[in-house]
């Protein structure tokens, strides 16, 4: 198992529920397939660096997981799919 941090940022114009939803089914996914989330910090609404889709801000969320090596494209592909995730970065932790 390797381990990776993974950063996306969610439409800041759903509810706070959907919000909690998104956040709740990118878990899941990840439970699902056999990875497992160490760590999670929802940094909340945030101003973005530049303009994405007209929008200033986002709502980010950090996580920190274990998973084996070919899922991070899976949960990448997962992120595409969504229209509610404006911006995403998985990354492979070093040694």
């Amino acid at each position: 198992m390797n381990q990776y941090e993974v950063l996306y940022i969610i439409d800041p114009t759903l509810e706070e529920e959907a919000t909690k939803a998104v956040i709740e089914r990118f878990n899941k996914l990840i439970a699902d397939n056999g990875a497992k989330v160490t760590d999670i910090d929802e940094w909340g609404k945030r101003r973005l660096a530049y303009e994405i889709n007209d929008l200033n801000e986002g709502y980010y969320v950090l996580l920190h997981m274990e998973a084996a090596p070919e899922f991070p494209s899976e949960l990448e592909r997962n992120f595409q799919i969504s229209e509610n995730i404006m911006r995403y970065l998985v990354t492979r932790v070093g040694e």
